[in-house]
């Protein structure tokens, strides 16, 4: 009889509670602020619930930048990775209303607004453009150790062959690695600012395997092994770079021969800043970080047709609710997290995307000052967590873990 009053408990509140599971137990947790009446505290929001802040100050810097997410494959944590201008910051979220700071990484050599952060094979690669920083690698495997934290690491091993650089992608599926915008020590462009391939196939030894250096300066890219649509590149390593003035598609399937396939341009460019790809590969969702300040519109994210990677072709644009500047963007089924600066983060539905008719269907404002375009608010979104709790970064304001509204 107690094991089904238990059963009926659970299903009463999981319409507003969080399910979470750590280890083999079941957490259920309540928002530390619903989503009700357009606001869950102070923080302007439609339909995302805010079940757990962490202040800048409880980090070391004073300017909050990247994040990304990771799950321990043996316990099924879940963890945020928060970057500042001084380092990393490794948090337990599985808990999200008690997440617990394990550590923190400082950066290699200097402090710098610029720091990013991807995870492969439960290593976390961490750039910065900070000079001579390198890539530093660190083992998340050793946060189930820590018994007291917080704790100061040190990095497992560091990669030293280019000084800087603005970001890192990895190809999970390939174990490679493509650092963009760096330089070498004596600060002259490493490939010309491009992409700068690195092999992580053997864990803690990356190595560097060459570069593609044809087509300028590269500000962030995305590669995947590609399952689309167009057949002449099918399981084809193809790299999407958005190059500040242009969009160039790359088969970079052969490291020491890649090949330039395509590039597009489109009206009013202010700065080709990222993007990424459809599930399906068809259509690329692109943000240009300056055209809201520089040509007056709205938050614009302009729409590619890649059906034929040999010819893509703009599809059609897509204008925000407000001014705020579009940063960092990602797909997970048919909807579209944008980190939205000022705006924190929008979600919105790509479902009918083919029809040029995508729709905002939820957002969480970060920053509810206001939605200027300036560079305040959320930095980078990652909605990958198996538990569906959202991590967000934010400049001024730390980290933020939400959830959609009775989910």
């Amino acid at each position: 009889m107690k094991k089904l009053f238990f059963l009926l408990a659970i299903l009463l509140i999981g319409c507003t509670k969080t399910d979470v599971f750590e280890g083999e137990n079941q957490i259920l947790i309540e928002p530390i602020a619903k989503c009700i009446d357009g606001f869950a505290g102070e923080y302007p929001c439609n339909d995302y619930d805010l079940l757990t802040h962490i202040p800048l100050e409880k980090f070391i810097g004073t300017k909050g930048n990247d994040c990304w997410g990771w799950v321990d494959p043996l316990t099924k944590k879940e963890y945020a990775l928060m970057g500042t201008d001084a380092g990393i910051t490794f948090i337990d979220i599985t808990n999200p209303k008690n997440a617990v700071i394990i550590g923190g990484l400082k950066t290699r050599t200097d402090n710098s607004s610029w720091r990013d952060v991807k995870v492969h094979n439960s290593i976390a690669y961490i750039v910065s453009e900070a000079d001579k920083h390198g890539m530093q690698l660190f083992n998340l495997l050793r946060l189930r150790s820590i018994n007291n934290p917080p704790v100061e690491f040190t990095s497992d091993t560091d990669y030293t062959e280019f000084g800087s650089a603005h970001n890192i992608i990895i190809n999970e599926e390939s174990g490679f690695a493509y650092a963009v915008g760096a330089k070498n020590e004596d600060g002259s462009r490493n490939f010309n600012g491009g992409p700068h391939f690195i092999d992580l196939n053997i864990p803690f030894r990356p190595a560097a395997a060459g570069g593609f250096p044809d087509s300028s300066y590269s500000h962030d890219a995305q590669v995947v092994t590609y399952k689309g649509p167009d057949i002449d590149y099918l399981d084809k390593e193809i790299l999407i770079g958005s190059n500040e003035n242009e969009v160039v598609i790359v088969d970079v399937t052969d490291k020491e021969n890649p090949k330039k396939i395509s590039s597009i341009t489109y009206s009013d460019i202010g700065y080709t800043h990222q993007g990424w790809f459809t599930e399906d590969f068809k259509y690329f969702l692109l943000g240009d970080e300056l055209d809201e300040q520089r040509k007056g519109v709205n938050t614009r994210t302009i729409i590619f047709d890649f059906t034929d990677l040999d010819n893509p072709v703009f599809h059609f644009n897509y204008l925000g609710p407000t001014a705020a500047i579009d940063h960092n963007g990602y797909v997970k089924g048919n909807l579209f997290y944008q980190a939205n600066y000022t705006a924190g983060v929008k979600i919105i539905d790509i479902s009918n995307i083919e029809n040029k008719d995508i729709k905002e269907v939820g957002f969480f404002d970060t920053h509810p000052e206001n939605d200027n375009t300036f560079f305040n608010g959320a930095w980078n979104v990652y909605p990958y967590l198996p538990s569906g709790n959202i991590i967000i970064s934010d400049i001024n304001r730390g980290l933020f873990i939400i959830r959609k509204s009775n989910s």
